[in-house]
């Protein structure tokens, strides 16, 4: 199989990589179960540096580790799951279902075997082992005892920093949000490599579950020069983020899984003090966080404002509105909807067009399937859906709106130029795109409200002249001159009615 320049010299760093000193356990010392190539390209272009998989298989009973080690798929191995009273389950990646390993069910002695292995649980009930990336959870009874284990593969990726190499050279805070297993983690933790080696920037890490720089005192190589403060209670990792920023200045903090308010709080002390986070969060889309009462507060906190009369008149909308509370402690959020597939936010933009019913100006990065490259688009967000990682866009309407695609290491005018609102109609700019197809201006009462909100102040009259507002005497009135009432029945015609019937009543009470 050919391979790209890029894919070379990752193959190279990759058998290079078994040279750097890690930390064994004793399982890990014996001979390899499997010897050969470590390094395994993926069909998106990136590569895969097997992370001592041989140690993880040692953990398992033998009759267990068997059928795994000549494995056809050991290279895509998601997890092992063995659980009391149930037959061991292998899963891999991309394959839906799993696969067992035997028909025995599990039992006690198999659960104790591989306790016997790890050692000691935290607790957040997961263990590693020594000098590897892999995680061990367990499934515990009502007393204490492990009647489950989930035996989770880590791997140290290269390759997928090229989704986002652009991202690195701005100052921003970026959330990556996802669901558990599409590789967030993986991301990174390269870009802990890539911060601290390539960039030389002064990066610690937040390593809760000894996740992202693997088991043990001394972190592993995957994080480059990346120091990492361990967390001895998972409740107490808010603490630990905020020691971080007050006792090594660190430049860039990296923290994985942010999933309580205390947490979301600390991140917005830290993004106050000047510091670059970098995190990741549950969830696949955007939605989720503004809807989540306890993180919503990372893309800026959800209030309820009430407003007059005439604002809520000139907006077209009801009295009580939804508004984003405070700048977003992550300015760029990135939805990993697959591992080469990804939809970047502006969060301002894309939280405050969400909450007015309108559709924002998101980018999405894939790696194309024929040329392994980067491909950037600025598109509507409602049509991210009919894109995929594997396929062509569909075509692009004429226009503005329309999807503006280029190669990733393309030149541009500027670093992430449409992010922030240069160009027109673009990502950052999001007012400029069209309203969301659902929405008819046609049939819509207040219509000439979205209208003229669009136009400068001077050019108001105007604009309601051409739209058959006004009179030549310049007041506003209903087209044909008559007085103008809303469509909710607020307007001054409908005041000046109930005047003149309290006006009669009055009368008609002093005649008698």
């Amino acid at each position: 199989m050919l391979r790209t320049p890029a894919a070379r010299a990752a193959q190279r760093r990759c058998s290079s990589s078994s040279r750097l000193p890690t930390l064994q356990t004793r399982a890990a010392a014996q001979e390899p179960l499997r010897p050969g190539a470590d390094c395994l390209a993926e069909e998106d272009g990136s590569v895969i540096v097997r992370d001592d998989l041989d140690a993880l298989l040692q953990v398992l009973p033998g009759d267990i580790r068997e059928p795994l080690v000549n494995h056809p798929e050991r290279a895509s191995l998601l997890e092992v799951v063995l659980d009391l009273g149930r037959r061991p389950e292998a899963r891999f990646l991309g394959k839906p279902g799993g696969q067992f390993l035997r028909e025995a069910e599990i039992n006690k002695e198999d659960l104790a075997h591989a306790e016997a292995a790890l050692g000691d649980f935290g607790g957040d009930n997961r263990a590693g082992v020594e000098g590897t990336l892999h995680r061990i959870s367990a499934i515990r009874n009502r007393k204490g005892s492990i009647v489950g284990l989930t035996c989770r593969v880590g791997r140290a990726v290269t390759g997928h920093i090229d989704m986002i190499r652009d991202v690195l050279d701005v100052p921003n805070s970026v959330l990556f949000l996802g669901r558990p297993g599409v590789g967030k983690t993986t991301v990174i933790r390269e870009m802990a490599r890539v911060l601290s080696d390539e960039l030389h920037k002064r990066v610690v890490i937040v390593d809760t579950s000894n996740e992202i720089g693997g088991d043990g005192d001394v972190p592993h190589p995957a994080i480059g020069g990346a120091r990492r403060m361990q967390v001895p209670d998972p409740s107490q990792q808010h603490k630990i983020m905020i020691e971080a920023v007050e006792n090594h200045m660190p430049e860039i903090v990296i923290v994985d899984e942010i999933g309580t308010e205390a947490e979301a709080l600390a991140c917005r002390t830290i993004a106050e003090r000047g510091v670059q986070l970098i995190g990741t969060a549950h969830g696949q889309l955007l939605e989720n966080l503004i809807k989540n009462p306890t993180l919503s507060d990372l893309v800026g906190g959800i209030c309820s404002v009430t407003l007059g009369d005439e604002e809520a008149r000139s907006r077209g909308t009801q009295k009580s509105v939804l508004e984003r509370k405070a700048p977003p402690t992550f300015p760029l959020v990135i939805e990993m909807r697959e591992r080469a597939f990804w939809v970047t936010h502006w969060v301002e933009d894309s939280v405050d067009c969400l909450l007015t019913g309108r559709v924002p100006i998101v980018q999405v990065r894939r790696r194309d399937s024929n040329s392994k490259k980067v491909v950037v688009e600025e598109c509507r967000y409602d049509t991210t859906e009919e894109r995929d990682s594997s396929g062509a866009p569909p075509p692009a309407p004429a226009g503005p709106s329309g999807p503006v695609a280029r190669h990733a290491n393309e030149a541009t005018d500027g670093v992430f130029d449409s992010m922030f609102g240069y160009g027109p109609a673009t990502f950052g700019n999001s007012y400029g795109a069209a309203d969301s197809p659902a929405v008819s201006r046609a049939n819509d009462p207040y219509a000439w409200a979205q209208r003229l909100r669009d136009i400068p102040d001077e050019d108001v009259l105007a604009e309601l002249s051409l739209m058959g507002y006004t009179g030549d005497t310049g007041s506003v009135g209903r087209r044909g001159g008559d007085k103008f009432s809303f469509a909710s029945g607020t307007g001054s015609s409908k005041k000046s009615k109930r005047r003149n019937s309290v006006g009669r009543a009055v009368g008609n009470a002093r005649r008698r």
